[in-house]
């Protein structure tokens, strides 16, 4: 380790790592750069906004057999969302990055990438390339901003510094070309390449709790805040640092709750709202767990037929869909183990040694969006979907342009869902209007009668006035103290 004094400040800044050239001072967010035999203040590092992950600097862990240590952080916001990668330093002085975006993890290392690597122009979400080490499916390609960063870092970066990387994928692994220092001199891209972890896995230690999260964040994460809209103060439920993307369920305005500032990304305008089977904030209990509805999506594909999707979120585990159409209830989650082959025009891929059959391809169109969600989305946004079945469970391929999702759902009972959240049965409303259409029947039929037996009394109304009251007394009583169980 290596320890100098901070150019701005004087405070010290330490230096654990060899491969480091830049440290972010704590005490002033002077970004100071270590040279030969001097360092630079470089200027102020913006601070991370609200940070709500479980890790920080200091945490460690095992991966691959080797402990590591977090050692710096830079956090990148793209068009769609922000995410974190955490520089850490492995105790054989080797070094690699932990990707953090999301509550979904994972963990790469410097390697030498493949002759005829792509441009990053040409590469094609869902086309296969040969990164070093087989082929690869391109699943996400993306232009991300540096917006802040703490401790050391092992390349010069500030605030506006510009990312250009694209990510693929096979199985559970993962690998990244950055292609953010490339130039005419030196065209070829870094490569990063490691798998998908989660932080139990790893064995973390000295990961933040609630309250430290709080200390810094101002929020609980995993808590579920309420946001008012910034143009017609419908309350929004909303989940701070993971789910923070918001869609006013009244006026349809966009706005972006990752920041301390509220961003209002889009004025929508006052329309009808969509009836949807689950309402926002509705909170089920699945298990042991309590899941709560943040957002609601009501899709169509290109024949015009609808289905209503549902996010779920637990403090105690990832997010998933509850997704409703005509024929059901299904439960779709993300995957971290992607299929083989992994591309989504393939007729057959496989999951955990499964096979599954292509049997849909469609576009999907957002005709209605409510809530809060870990990504923007808005109506009219559109995705390629690819749905492949293996008896009653399925997968799903959704891209664009930019990104490429799996996930894998299987079907739950619409009474199991009515359990989860309380509803009612789905006969007892249709039960309840019952005994109304049978009274209602009854007296049309009692009208009929008194209207048939009416017309030859009037011939003598005044003999028979007293009979006829006595008849009316008669018809209607029973009827008008016949409970009514509707009400």
């Amino acid at each position: 380790m290596q320890t100098v004094a901070c150019p701005s400040c004087g405070a010290p800044v330490a230096f654990r790592s060899h491969a480091s050239v830049l440290a972010v001072c704590e005490y002033c967010r002077a970004t100071v750069l270590k040279e030969r035999d001097a360092v630079r203040d470089l200027g102020k590092m913006s601070e991370v906004l609200e940070d709500y992950s479980r890790i920080q600097l200091g945490t460690s862990g095992i991966h691959g057999g080797r402990s590591f240590t977090v050692v710096g952080r830079i956090q990148l916001r793209y068009d769609a969302g922000m995410w974190n990668e955490w520089y850490v330093l492995f105790d054989d002085g080797s070094d690699g990055w932990l990707g953090d975006a999301s509550g979904q993890y994972v963990m790469t290392t410097r390697r030498e990438p493949a002759p005829g690597w792509p441009a990053f122009e040409a590469i094609q979400v869902t086309r296969q390339y040969d990164v070093g080490f087989g082929p690869y499916v391109a699943s996400d390609k993306r232009v991300a901003k540096c917006i802040g960063g703490q401790g050391e870092l092992p390349f010069r970066v500030g605030a506006g510094w510009e990312a250009r990387v694209a990510d693929f994928r096979r199985g559970p692994s993962f690998a990244t070309l950055d292609y953010s220092d490339a130039n005419v001199e030196q065209p070829a891209p870094l490569l990063y390449a490691g798998t998908a972890v989660t932080l139990e896995g790893m064995k973390c230690q000295l990961l933040r709790d609630d309250e430290q999260i709080k200390a810094s964040a101002g929020k609980v994460r995993g808590k579920v805040d309420v946001l008012q809209c910034r143009s017609c103060g419908t309350s929004i439920r909303y989940l701070p640092g993971l789910a923070a993307n918001c869609v006013c369920p009244a006026c349809a305005t966009r706005m972006d709750a990752s920041s301390p500032e509220v961003e209002v990304l889009l004025k929508g305008e006052e329309h009808e709202r969509v009836r949807f089977t689950l309402s926002l904030g509705a909170v089920a209990k699945i298990g042991a767990q309590t899941y709560q509805v943040l957002g609601a999506l009501r899709r169509a594909d290109d024949e015009g037929e609808t289905w209503d999707e549902y996010l779920l979120y637990s403090t105690q585990g990832p997010f998933f869909w509850l997704v409703e159409t005509s024929e059901g209830w299904s439960r779709s989650e993300a995957l971290d183990d992607w299929p083989t082959p992994p591309l989504p025009d393939m007729r057959n891929v496989q999951v955990d040694g499964v096979a599954y059959t292509r049997s849909w391809a469609y576009p999907a169109r957002v005709l209605y969006a409510a809530g809060a969600f870990n990504w923007r989305v808005k109506a009219g946004d559109v995705v390629q979907v690819a749905e492949y079945e293996h008896g009653q469970n399925g997968l799903a391929a959704e891209y664009t342009q930019e990104e490429l999702t799996w996930s894998r759902s299987s079907p739950v009972a619409d009474d199991q869902v009515r359990a989860w959240f309380q509803l009612p049965a789905a006969g007892a409303a249709k039960n309840a209007r019952e005994p109304m259409r049978q009274r209602d029947i009854a007296w049309k039929a009692l009208l009929w009668i008194l209207g048939l037996n009416f017309i030859p009394l009037l011939f003598n109304f005044t003999a028979t006035f007293f009979l006829i009251a006595l008849g009316l007394v008669a018809l209607f009583l029973p009827m008008m103290l016949a409970p009514d169980k509707q009400s």
